[in-house]
């Protein structure tokens, strides 16, 4: 081979492999992050169901069965703290890890979700009523979207 014939294949290569090679390091890229939110949200969604285990085990509270648990006693009361501090954690995590301001199609439509699990347990009077507590330390601007949340639902159910 000349010299001019790998020079023309050296420009071959720049003008069409490189731009071919980002492309394909690129969509790599975006298929990791995607496996990545997918796994996050998978890890999320196994703990909200272990929640769910968690609360079955406790029917006395009747926490599918009412917007608001009448005469409770003490230790009862108590259980149904701790449970919705458990709940409170997980949608804490659900919401620094999955929501952004700006999301693609498939983040949205896990986020949202999220905020119907939010915004049913929001329904709840005691849950609501438990918030300030339970929102002591947690993440600030999680707490905003949950207050607000929590807010609109108890007006309206048209929620944000």
């Amino acid at each position: 081979m000349t010299l001019e014939t790998w020079e023309m294949l050296s420009y071959i290569v720049t003008v069409i492999g490189l731009p071919v090679a980002i492309f394909a390091y690129l969509y790599e890229k975006k298929k990791e992050r995607e496996t990545a939110e997918d796994e996050v949200h998978q890890l999320l969604s196994d703990n909200y169901q272990d929640f769910l285990k968690t609360a079955l085990e406790y029917p006395d509270l009747q926490l599918f069965s009412a917007e608001e648990t009448p005469e409770l006693a003490p230790d009862q009361r108590e259980r149904m703290r701790i449970i919705f501090g458990v709940l409170v954690s997980i949608f804490e995590r659900a919401y620094v890890l999955m929501f952004e301001r700006r999301m693609s199609k498939d983040q949205s439509r896990r986020w949202i979700a999220w905020e119907d699990y939010m915004r049913e347990w929001c329904q709840r009077d005691d849950f609501r009523n438990l918030l300030p507590e339970l929102l002591v330390g947690e993440d600030p601007d999680f707490r905003k979207y949950i207050e607000k949340l929590a807010g609109k639902d108890s007006h309206n159910q048209n929620g944000i």
